[in-house]
């Protein structure tokens, strides 16, 4: 798939199953993720790959953070959390590890993360498979990103589900117009 091709109409696919992404593939997936601009060299991002029973050691790391935070969290909601991660065979936890640096602010670190996030997106979807960025409460909550050993500084951008997807998607008609527009100063 050409690269216009490939973002033109890539679609986020919610429903993945087996099999996912080969090694070969998640590879090449990095390999565009570290493509995303970066302003001063600083390669403000990392990744972590859940798959097997990690999936199910992270949804019990979404489950107890949101039961310390709320130990009324009511049954249904311990379970959808608690199942969260298996949406996919593997899920990217996509950090941004941003720090202080004279020319390039903390937004524009964490911006770089989120392109990195998006190749990976794009490049599953190149190689005919099935992406979906989420987020959520488990994408801020200070329980879930200690279990995740993330450092003082480091973000969560996003959870990328990955896998086969269970049936097509058509990416949306949009127009440009409706987004674009000129300036020329007056």
């Amino acid at each position: 798939m050409d690269a216009l091709n490939a973002l033109i109409n890539r679609v986020s696919i919610p429903l993945l199953e087996a099999p996912g992404p080969s090694e070969d593939e998640l590879e090449l997936m990095f390999r565009a993720a570290l493509r995303a601009p970066d302003h001063g060299g600083i390669r403000p991002w990392r990744f972590l790959v859940v798959e097997g029973e990690g999936l199910d050691r992270l949804g019990e790391l979404f489950m107890r953070s949101a039961l310390a935070a709320d130990p009324d969290l009511p049954e249904e909601k311990q379970q959808k959390l608690l199942k969260a991660p298996r949406r996919a065979p593997t899920l990217v936890v996509v950090i941004a590890s941003t720090r202080e640096h004279p020319k390039v602010p903390k937004i524009e670190q964490l911006i770089s993360a989120g392109c990195a996030a998006h190749g990976i997106v794009i490049a599953a979807h190149a190689q005919g498979l099935g992406a979906m960025w989420r987020t959520g409460d488990p994408a801020y909550d200070r329980g879930v990103k200690q279990g995740l050993g993330l450092a003082e500084g480091e973000e969560i951008v996003g959870y990328v589900y990955l896998g086969t997807p269970s049936r097509g998607r058509a990416a949306p008609e949009l127009k440009v117009e409706d987004f674009v527009s000129r300036w020329d100063g007056d």
